[in-house]
């Protein structure tokens, strides 16, 4: 890794954290939550309301909003999302009842701290993603957050990597920025910006359709710097 590099940029969901139980959207606490107004409903129903929510977000244009995510699935259980049922989706809960934190990140983000390697993070996610990091205990690694629902565009969009690097006052160049989907990681290197792709698995090598580096481990970075 050349000298001048100053920062590192990473995704979060796949490179820092992952939802316990395997699934980021919706929240462990859906169907219960559903399931008290209807106990009824199948768990093939849901995997079917489950299916039409992940469409809903592919189509938006940038992270939508919760509200209407949850009213796409809620429609197609027939339960009515009150707002009462809407609000107990989202509220507040322990970070750690949800997520969790892949082993390598605390050691990691430390060390590159200690060695003045400066950081943000880039993700496709809502507004509440600096309050996870902060109940994780990660918060405080980063100095900027460039996040989808707030921007209004998701990656590959140039503005998310140029917001990041930008509130660090950096230049792409300057810039390592790591995800877990190799497609986003390409598309940072034609932007300028030096990549890594974070495969967790060797059963994600199949995946990738672009030639970019690759890590299997965030300590990995320790070796590069």
């Amino acid at each position: 890794m050349p000298s001048s590099l100053s920062a590192v940029l990473l995704d979060s969901g796949g490179v820092l954290m992952r939802p316990v139980g395997g699934r980021w959207n919706p929240r462990a606490d859906f169907e219960p939550a559903v399931l008290r107004r209807n106990p009824k409903i199948t768990t093939d129903q849901f995997a079917t309301a489950i299916n039409l929510g992940d469409q809903f977000m592919a189509s938006a244009e940038s992270t939508p909003d919760l509200d209407r995510y949850h009213a796409v699935m809620l429609e197609s259980l027939g339960v009515d999302p009150t707002p009462d049922l809407l609000a107990e989706l989202i509220r507040p809960v322990p970070a750690d009842v949800v997520l969790e934190l892949f082993d390598d990140v605390a050691p990691a983000l430390k060390a590159l701290r200690s060695r003045g390697m400066r950081m943000a993070v880039v993700s496709d996610a809502w507004p509440n993603l600096p309050h996870l990091h902060a109940d994780l205990g990660i918060h405080d690694f980063f100095e900027a957050y460039a996040i989808s629902a707030e921007l209004g565009c998701r990656k590959p969009d140039p503005r998310m990597y140029h917001h990041a690097s930008n509130a660090l006052g950096l230049d792409p160049g300057e810039c390592l920025f790591v995800d877990d989907d190799p497609d986003l990681v390409a598309a940072a290197i034609q932007l300028g910006y030096q990549g890594r792709w974070m495969r967790r698995s060797d059963d994600e090598a199949d995946q990738a359709d672009v030639d970019v580096p690759a890590i299997s481990s965030l300590g990995e970075l320790l070796g590069l710097c």
